[in-house]
């Protein structure tokens, strides 16, 4: 027996079966066993087979090495293994057996190797290492393979520049290196006359291609450069040659215009993408006499001008349409008779053409996809584009200024993908398709509630969202018969009631809750199941109570946490330190308490990269290893800005739809709603809560941090040096603490700072002077008494300050004798003021007497001469509001047991300091005209203390 073909048949043996069977066959010359349901591994005994010259292999389970000794096999011409589950080192030697012309180990993805070098040449002709882990860079000597015919090392992880000698592989006909990470520049494949089909698409390769002598293949059909970064023109001399029928250029940086005129008459062309790229210009009139397109993707880039129906009426074949995203106007006004002849179009895009009306595609019955979202399209959605086609898949409309849908109306029965949003639609949510597997509503002025039976019709539906509207009601428990739910999106709506205890149950399936800006009251449901894959909850915005349930542990996917703006009093969420996806965590404005900080726990929260507990009861210090397990936010390198993307959670990713989490954050003292989160943007925002101590100085590590803000705490010491380290940071505010000593000089590297406030601290010292500082103006810095310099009208006198620090000494005269003036001078001075001082000191109603009048006096005179006089102020002021002025101050002894008591238990408010968070602005005017400062959030107390130090200004 000397041929064996049993392709197909199911032998389903193991591999010490059907190896020994085999090996008894001494004169086999070919093996071909595909698909037969063997199982690994390769034995051994099938060496003895000497005069193999063919094994097939392929499509069998084999889940093995590739053994050594297939390259011991002399006459060894074609090896094909490929789909076989193949693992470990591929055998080198193998590659370089004299007499071998074909290897194809497609798709055995755990299977790893690289070229080597080739010293002689080969006979090899076919080489397919798609799908597999070979790596590495391209051997210089490939040009030894002089025969070969078939390059493929498609989806694997070879590096580096292609190497030029691949030119000279004069019989290739077939070359596919795509989806790899190739750099440098194409070489030029002018000597490959046989070439005909060339795929480079997603590697990384750069330069220019218009001075390739592309004419010299003259049987190319098929060029794929997409997905680089390739520059410059679009050669006319490519688009020129009379053989291609697929030329693939998008995901690149070629700009110009596209010049050239190709014969069309003879053209092949088939399929032309140029998409994603920056070209420039009016779309060249040859194109549209190319009558054998039949895809056409011009789409995202700059061309200009405008398209008629009749511009393109030659295209008969033509079946794919993309002009989307230029500055074109596509003028749907005129006859659409024109439309007619094209009676094969299944997918049109024209968005953000400028299209004001519907075009009429009522004869388009192959239409599958409709895109006319971003246009001028006013007035009602035609009733007839629901039937223009039973084959109808998608529809999207968004992005338009539509108002309703013409009745009667009846949905496409197959439809699975409707995009309405950001409309100006109105009523009630039109009828669902129920085969929908995509349907978003959003952002339109529907006000009615939602249907009670509306989980009928989300039996399929993976993507559900009507946010932004002004729907009202409850949140109906028939959606927990959503069973293939991934995305529910209720946000900013007028909903009340609780959340339906079923819906949280519904966590196996849901990916994504946002539920905000709602009127949801209630508790969140202790419902999550033990298998929980929500990635995003969002409930903030909400009334909800009570605590964070227990069972939100389960979610070990869990990404973004939102559970700001509620009534949540609970302490800090310890029992949820094991789910080490966690990157957003907003706990703000509710009433959370304690401490924060967990038992150790090297795993906690390390991706965490958005940290916001603003506008809490938080206490006690910020402890350093606490804080130090934010791993995410000292990552700030090379790898992580080319590896930058959106926080999304992806919901059909055949079709590249997904889902971007958004978020509020608190940047340069305003308020701004992120769309978008970057994975790089990380944030800490722990304001108005009662921490204390000093700043964590391992925060200086956190060198991917863009907002830092600790204001409205009791926080102490001195501010770290270490923040100078924060480069990317754009926004500071240690505002209102207990901060004191200089500004470190350190913060001069903050050249990214846009916004910085350390008001209201005991700061002192110069503030350092040039670079973004230069920038800042006195609101930075107020309530520092002790600050001096730029931009403050209170200059630094250095020489001065300085002759203050040294050890003072007598003053002598030039004779080094004592000046005895000086001395009797100031003694003098001293017996008159203790004179005065003294009995004030000791006789309080004097000392009563003496402040009133000072301050009356004061208060009169000063505004003659331009100043304001800034009373202390004592008043009661209530959260309501209710101010009483002019409280007495202490006029005998007793009112210092009073005082004393009043600072114990809180009541007392110190000089320059009035809580009126609730206040209107009437009020606060009072106030400040009382002479006092006005807070957002009650003072820190400490009764140990004296008035002027216990309190932030």
């Amino acid at each position: 027996l000397r041929s064996l073909h049993l392709d197909g048949v199911k032998i389903s043996a193991r591999g010490n079966e059907w190896c020994k069977w085999l090996s008894s066959l001494t004169n086999l010359e070919e093996l071909s066993m595909s698909n037969c349901n063997l199982s690994g591994p390769i034995e051994d005994s099938l060496q003895k087979l000497k005069n193999l010259s063919i094994i097939h292999l392929s499509g069998n389970n084999l889940s093995a090495v590739v053994p050594a000794f297939l390259a011991h096999l002399p006459n060894l011409t074609s090896l094909r293994l490929s789909s076989c589950g193949l693992h470990g080192q591929f055998p080198r030697e193998i590659l370089q057996v004299r007499m071998l012309q074909s290897l194809d180990v497609l798709d055995n993805e755990k299977l790893q190797g690289s070229l080597p070098e080739f010293h002689h040449n080969g006979s090899l002709q076919n080489l397919v290492l798609s799908g597999t882990n070979f790596s590495r860079s391209l051997p210089q000597s490939i040009d030894k393979l002089v025969n070969l015919t078939r390059l493929d090392l498609s989806s694997c992880n070879f590096s580096g520049a292609i190497p030029s000698s691949v030119s000279n592989l004069q019989q290739l006909v077939y070359l596919d290196l795509s989806s790899n990470n190739f750099t440098g520049q194409i070489p030029c494949f002018d000597l490959s006359k046989n070439l005909a089909h060339v795929d480079l698409s997603y590697n990384k390769l750069s330069g220019k291609i218009e001075s390739f002598k592309w004419e010299d293949l003259p049987n190319l059909t098929h060029i794929d450069l997409r997905h680089n970064s390739l520059n410059g023109n679009i050669p006319s001399s490519l688009l020129a040659l009379p053989s291609p029928k697929r030329v693939l250029l998008s995901n690149n940086q070629f700009d110009g215009e596209v010049t050239g005129v190709p014969k069309v008459r003879e053209s092949l062309l088939d399929t032309l993408d140029l998409s994603y790229n920056q070209l420039q210009g009016p779309i060249p009139a040859y194109v549209f006499e190319l009558s054998r397109l039949s895809v056409l993707v011009l789409s995202s880039n700059n061309f200009n001008g405008t398209i008629r129906p009749r511009d393109i009426r030659k295209l008969v074949n033509l079946t794919y349409l993309d002009l989307s995203h230029n500055n074109l106007s596509v003028i749907a006004t005129e006859s659409y008779s024109v439309l007619s002849s094209f009676p094969k179009i299944t997918t049109l895009k024209l968005a953000s053409c400028k299209l004001n009306v519907f075009p009429d595609l009522k004869n388009q019955s192959r239409l599958t996809y409709l895109d006319l979202s971003q246009n001028q399209i006013s007035g009602e959605v035609p009733n007839w584009i629901w039937s223009v086609s039973d084959d109808l898949r998608h529809l999207n409309f968004s992005f338009n200024q539509l108002e309703g849908l013409q009745k009667p109306y009846q949905i496409v029965p197959n439809l699975s993908v409707l995009d309405l949003r950001f409309n100006r639609l109105t009523g009630h949510i039109p009828t669902l398709p129920l085969s929908a597997s995509y349907l978003d509503f959003s952002s339109n002025n529907f006000t009615s509630s939602l249907p009670s039976n509306i989980g009928n019709y989300l039996s399929y539906t993976i993507f559900f969202s009507v946010s932004s509207n002004g729907l009202t009601g409850f949140i109906p428990k028939s959606i927990c018969d959503a069973g293939y739910l991934q995305v529910l999106d209720l946000s900013k709506n007028s909903l009340r009631g609780a959340i339906p205890k079923c819906l949280i149950g519904k966590m196996d399936s849901l990916g994504v809750l946002n539920l905000r800006g709602n009127h949801l009251s209630g508790e969140i449901p202790d419902a999550f199941p033990s298998k929980c894959s929500i990635e995003t909850l969002d409930v903030n915005g909400n009334e909800l109570r009570g605590k964070i349930p227990k069972s939100l542990a389960n979610c070990n996917r869990l990404e973004v946490l939102n559970l700001g703006n509620n009534h949540i009093n609970d302490t800090y969420p310890c029992h949820l330190k094991k789910i080490t996806s966690l990157r957003i965590l907003v706990l703000r404005s509710n009433k959370f308490h304690g401490g924060i900080g967990c038992p150790a726990d090297k795993r906690l929260w390390p991706k965490l990269q958005f940290v916001d507990f603003a506008h809490n009861s938080f206490n006690g210090k910020l402890p350093n290893k606490f804080v130090a397990r934010w791993k995410a936010m000292e990552v700030y390198d090379d790898e992580a800005q080319l590896n930058v993307k959106h926080l999304r959670f992806e919901v059909l990713r055949l079709t590249g739809i997904y889902y971007l989490d958004g978020i509020t954050v608190t940047n340069k003292g305003l308020q701004m709603e992120l769309v978008k989160i970057l994975t790089i943007f990380t944030s800490i925002d722990l304001s108005c809560n009662n921490f204390e101590g000093p700043i964590p100085d391992v925060i200086g590590k956190f060198k991917a941090l863009y907002v830092l803000n600790l204001s409205h705490n009791a926080l102490s010491g001195k501010i770290p040096p270490s923040l100078g380290n924060l480069q990317q940071l754009e926004s500071l505010d240690l505002s209102c603490n207990n901060l004191s000593d200089s500004i470190p000089q350190q913060l001069l590297k903050l050249t990214f700072l846009a916004f910085l406030n350390l008001s209201y601290n005991q700061l002192e010292g110069r503030i350092p002077d040039g670079k973004q500082f230069a920038t800042f103006t006195n609101d930075s810095y107020v309530g520092n008494e002790g600050l001096c310099g730029n931009p403050l009208t209170k200059q630094c006198n250095d020489a001065n300050h300085s002759q203050d620090l040294r050890p003072r000494a007598s003053k002598k005269t030039q004779n080094d004798e004592f000046d005895w003036q000086f001395i009797f001078i100031g003694v003098g001075f001293g017996v008159g003021a203790a004179v005065f001082v003294v009995p004030l000191m000791f006789w309080k109603r004097a000392s009563q007497w003496v402040d009133d009048n000072v301050d009356n006096f004061l208060a009169e005179n000063l505004p003659k001469m331009g100043l304001v006089y800034a009373r202390p102020c004592y008043d009661n002021v209530d959260t309501d509001g209710n101010i009483e002025h002019d409280k007495k101050r202490h006029d005998d002894d007793d009112d210092d047991d009073d005082k004393e008591s009043d600072e114990s238990t809180g009541e007392f408010r110190g000089r320059y300091c009035v809580y009126c968070s609730k206040l209107d602005e009437t009020r606060k005017k009072t106030i400040h005209n009382l002479g006092c400062i006005c807070h957002d959030s009650p003072p820190s107390l400490s009764p140990s203390s004296s008035t002027s130090s216990s309190f932030s200004p």
